[in-house]
């Protein structure tokens, strides 16, 4: 019976355990041009026991930023300070992937450069708000993108992957969840346009959500490319009623081109089914993250063992242990996530970020 603590062959490197640290927004890129810091290389090695770690959400371009002092990977100052992290964790040991999140219509004028505004599918504001340095500011109707728009769009999502092998990532994560740029394409809400990228089809809607995936396996190789994608996930306020057709259609045009893993956040527990259904389609990798907080008993971790999952990832539970797969080994004991750092809190003061650390 295949566990937990087993090796895992992935991206040419044999991964320690089946253990991945989730993706989490931490919004302390302080280096020049939100590049990576010192604090973040020690962050990220502390953990580096995980099998797999993959980073904060990284703008893959200037528009594609959507919470303040988010990192990027789209300028030499990144790649650079980047390069520290990457070090740090292969130094321990560790495997590390860069998540690509660009967040679409989730985000603020206040937080870009120069003219820069968000942009999405279709002009549809997200409800809600989200935080600036100025206070909590409601989100804006995007800029629809141009057919020419998307299409740059996808290509900058390949050379960020691109300048993540430059910094020494063992591959890349593109972040197609939790109702961010490619999660809008698929969305009933969110995606209302009438043109090939669109509502025309089952195969328009997931048309983004390929292109993008194939453009940076094409870049990189398929066997250092992820996709993260939630089902059914209401964040951000992207509606998805029936979503059985249009992810199954996805996973099946993802098959051919053999990429590393497929990532989902089961979104509670009727959305199982939809999993292994999934899993039925998808022969590459696949990683679990049921949004549970806390282990019970160890049951997330039988999902490798029954072969729902090849891996699990957690969230808040390795920010507060850093050395999570050795405390899962023991069954504890656990360290209690503290708000405060889950939530963003740091020594700079900024404490009421709602949005951030989402696993």
């Amino acid at each position: 019976m295949t566990t937990a603590f087993d090796p895992l062959h992935l991206a040419g490197r044999t991964l320690a355990n089946r253990i991945a640290m989730a993706p989490m927004t931490r919004s302390r890129a302080y280096g020049p041009g939100l590049s990576a810091t010192d604090a973040m290389a020690t962050y990220y090695a502390q953990r580096a026991s995980a099998g797999l770690i993959i980073t904060e959400g990284v703008q893959p371009s200037a528009v594609g930023q959507g919470y303040p002092d988010t990192p990027g990977l789209h300028s030499d100052e990144q790649v650079t300070g980047w390069r520290k992290v990457t070090d740090a964790v292969h130094a321990e040991g560790g495997t590390i992937f860069a998540q690509l999140m660009h967040s679409g219509r989730i985000g603020h004028p206040d937080l870009l450069p120069g003219d820069l505004h968000p942009v999405g599918p279709s002009a549809v504001a997200a409800a809600g708000q989200l935080y600036t340095h100025e206070g909590m500011k409601d989100f804006p109707v995007p800029q629809e993108l141009t057919g020419e728009d998307v299409r740059t769009t996808i290509a900058d999502f390949a050379s960020a992957a691109r300048n993540a092998v430059d910094a020494g990532f063992d591959g890349v994560e593109l972040h197609g969840a939790n109702g961010y740029l490619i999660h809008q394409f698929l969305g009933q809400n969110t995606n209302l346009r009438t043109d090939e990228w669109g509502v025309g089809s089952v195969e328009d809607r997931i048309r983004f959500a390929v292109e993008a995936v194939r453009a940076t396996a094409e870049a990189i190789g398929p066997d250092r490319v992820g996709l993260r994608i939630s089902p059914c996930n209401p964040m951000t306020d992207v509606h998805e009623p029936e979503p059985d057709e249009v992810y199954l259609a996805l996973v099946r045009a993802l098959e051919p081109l053999g990429i590393a893993y497929l990532h989902v956040l089961q979104c509670g527990p009727e959305r199982r089914e939809l999993v292994e259904a999934l899993r039925k389609e998808f022969s590459g990798t696949l990683i679990l993250n049921d949004g549970t907080p806390t282990p019970s008993d160890h049951d997330q971790l039988a999902a490798i063992e029954d072969g729902t999952a090849d891996m699990i990832s957690f969230g808040a539970l390795f920010l507060a242990n850093p050395d999570l797969p050795e405390r899962l080994r023991t069954q504890g004991p656990y360290n209690t996530p503290d708000s405060a750092t889950f939530f963003g809190g740091d020594e700079r003061g900024y404490t009421d970020y709602p949005t951030l650390s989402r696993v």
